[in-house]
């Protein structure tokens, strides 16, 4: 069973901490015992998540107004058994950093067929539109390994 799971995107502060307070808040019940962690591979570090994601979370009840984003380590790789990104390149660009992580790094998307586009400085529509991506691929993951 997978105990250790690390969502990817860019900067930390938009996809990535929705991704991740979604998930841990799914698995928070029937799986206390897995932890969820976010961070980017050109992260704002320090920077809170932006402010439509955080409002975004909590219409659905969610506090991710204490995020701060972090930069994806060599550490934070290594201990994550699952591997989550938005989008293709992100995969790419992990399993090339970090060629033994292959089989272990998969898109959120991965069973949709779908990547995530970034919504930063975009519309709050965008936001919303990226908030159902992300919700599917949640969904999918959810079923496929922890049903």
């Amino acid at each position: 069973m997978i105990q250790n799971v690390l969502i990817i995107c860019i900067g930390n502060i938009c996809r990535s901490p929705i991704a991740e307070a979604l998930l841990a808040s799914r698995l928070k019940d029937s799986h206390p015992d897995v932890k969820v962690s976010s961070a980017g591979l050109g992260a704002l570090v320090g920077s809170p998540a932006d402010p439509i994601s955080v409002e975004l979370m909590q219409a659905r009840s969610i506090d991710i107004s204490l995020h701060r984003g972090r930069q994806a380590t060599h550490e934070l790789i290594f201990s994550s058994e699952l591997i989550l990104t938005m989008t293709t390149d992100q995969q790419q660009q992990i399993e090339k950093m970090y060629p033994n992580t292959k089989g272990r790094v998969h898109r959120i998307g991965k069973w949709d067929e779908f990547d995530i586009p970034d919504p930063f400085k975009r519309p709050r529509v965008i936001f919303e539109q990226t908030l159902v991506l992300i919700e599917q691929g949640i969904e999918t993951w959810l079923e496929r390994l922890w049903k």
